[in-house]
């Protein structure tokens, strides 16, 4: 067996361990007690039986998969265990209280009433008694004052609260993956040494806790990164949302930016119903079609080569301007694996490149296999590029090639099959419309976005530079909003469907069987050619 394969199946026996850990109640003790006999077999057998060592290493590396969820959705936070026994804080209306300290994690999510944002706290104080920390708090606090990325709080109220899961929904794991185990409401908050400020501000300082003391060496050169690349950013959304009228504006910043908290409810769910979405939201799902797409654009007017490293650029600049969240960095990493197969011209030779990314992602966060829905598109919508496109492709070659046509459309049909079992698990509804609704705006958004970046830039330079540009990109944008709003009118747009888990997996049993009997096929033709040959 070679040893390509063999990686390969380790890849796949620790994923599938995660899995079995994600969707099964396995006992760790009895994980541990299989271990065993699987690491005894592999040392009985190590020059008798590659088979048997191949199968007791793959066993090992299922039970290391099993036991890395199990240590990860085991892991208790320091402030659950606060909530035991917090004194009484005299003259603040609460029962009990704590203070926490540290500053603001990444981008404070303003809607219309409310603010959210994650606070990473890096002391306790409850009592007298002072705990250093390095935990997550997902805090949802009134609409003013408004807070920014990096500023330093304190935090006082009661202990935070474990999240209750609503709607048959975990959403207690959906937060724990992201290593955020507690949540607080509206809260008191006072600010500290502000890192990041924004402008003038009351600052409150604490004799016990030095905020930039606390701070790591990385998270000092994080801070002061993100700090310049959301000012950048603010600066950009704000010269699109003068250059173009609403809502045109606010799906210019969700494909460039993924923002959709402005993006008018009606106009979303035309989006749901013709199944185009994706192109709003950062996952690997839209990273890797609009992605492709880009790649495709560009080779209309270059060499392949300078096409992939022009969009592996624009795609690492995407992940840094809207933060390098960890969901988008694994977004960004299935997407440039598909890049490189199709600049090597070789589909099937990213393999081992996506069992290794994917089994990487998976161990360094086990939860997103099971909490993760972008994970999971992402995944399932690479595998479709990588496997389902060679298959398709000679069926489509009556498309022109012109303007990337009929690359878009088997690439499009490729990633909306391999996902379609997990859209209709979690979205509940089939659109109907969606594969003609992404052949004709996805040759589009290139360029769309295109318009879109230089609106902004020209719009932070010069405010009629701004207006002027912003005209074109208003003008292609309103092209293909119309296009998904006529789609999404017709009454047969989408339909309600639903699939447990079991019918997911008989969905992928059903593609899987289809690659396999394709790729049979093929190779019977191609030897039948050979013996006429």
């Amino acid at each position: 067996m070679h040893k390509a394969h063999i990686f390969f199946a380790f890849l796949l026996a620790f994923m599938g361990g995660v899995f079995a850990g994600s969707f099964l109640d396995v006992s760790k003790i009895l994980a541990l007690w299989l271990m065993l006999p699987a690491s005894i077999a592999v040392l009985i057998f190590w020059k008798r039986s590659w088979q048997v060592v191949l199968a007791g290493l793959m066993l090992i590396f299922f039970i290391g998969g099993v036991l890395r969820f199990d240590k990860v959705y085991s892991e208790r936070s320091l402030l659950v265990n606060f909530r035991e026994n917090v004194p009484l804080v005299q003259g603040r209306g609460y029962e009990e209280a704590l203070f926490l300290r540290g500053y603001i994690d990444g981008e404070v999510n303003v809607k219309e009433d409310k603010q959210t944002f994650v606070f990473k706290v890096k002391q306790i104080e409850a009592g007298g008694r002072l705990a250093l920390t390095n935990e997550k708090v997902l805090v949802t606090t009134n609409l003013y004052p408004q807070y920014e990325y990096g500023q330093g709080l304190e935090i006082l109220g009661p202990p935070p609260k474990i999240p209750e899961n609503f709607d048959g929904f975990d959403y207690r794991s959906y937060l724990k993956k992201d290593g955020i185990f507690t949540v607080s409401y509206y809260p008191e908050i006072k600010p500290l040494e502000v890192i990041s400020p924004y402008g003038e501000t009351e600052i409150y300082k604490n004799e016990s806790f030095d905020l930039k003391n606390s701070l790591s060496f990385l998270e000092k050169i994080k801070l002061s990164l993100f700090e310049k690349i959301f000012k950048v950013k603010k600066s950009f959304e704000g010269a699109i949302v003068r250059s173009v009228a609403e809502p045109n504006a606010s799906y210019i910043g969700g494909i460039l930016l993924g923002s959709r908290s402005q993006i008018p409810s009606d106009l979303e769910d035309s989006f749901a119903k013709t199944g185009t979405t994706h192109i709003l939201a950062i996952s690997g799902y839209n990273i890797t079609i609009i992605g492709a797409v880009v790649a495709g654009f560009f080779m209309l007017f270059m060499r392949r080569k300078k096409a992939f490293w022009l969009t592996v650029l624009g795609i690492i600049g995407f992940v840094v301007l809207t933060g390098a969240q960890a969901s988008v960095v694994r977004a960004a990493i299935m997407g440039i694996l598909i890049l490189l197969a199709r600049s090597a011209g070789r589909f099937y030779s990213v393999k081992n490149s996506i069992a290794f990314a994917g089994a990487v992602m998976v161990f360094v966060s086990p939860m997103v296999l099971k909490f993760d829905v972008g994970f999971q598109l992402s995944f399932m919508a690479t595998l479709g590029l990588v496997y389902l496109v060679p298959i398709l492709e000679p069926y489509f070659k009556k498309i022109p090639g012109k303007y990337a046509l009929r690359e878009t459309t088997v690439m499009t049909l490729s990633a909306q099959l391999m996902v379609l079992p997990l859209l209709i698990y979690y979205f509940k509804n089939i659109s109907l419309v969606s594969l003609p609704a992404n052949i004709l705006i996805l040759p589009l958004v290139p360029l769309n976005m295109f318009l879109g970046f230089v609106t902004g830039i020209a719009g932070m330079a010069l405010e009629p530079l701004g207006y002027f540009v912003g005209t074109f990109a208003w003008g292609l944008s309103s092209v293909i909003l119309g296009i998904i709003r006529l789609f999404a009118k017709l009454n047969f747009a989408s339909i309600p469907a639903t699939l447990n888990w079991v019918g997911v997996a008989v969905g992928y049993v059903l593609i899987v069987w289809f690659m396999v009997s394709k790729r049979r096929g093929r190779s019977t033709d191609i030897e039948i050619e050979k013996h006429r040959a």
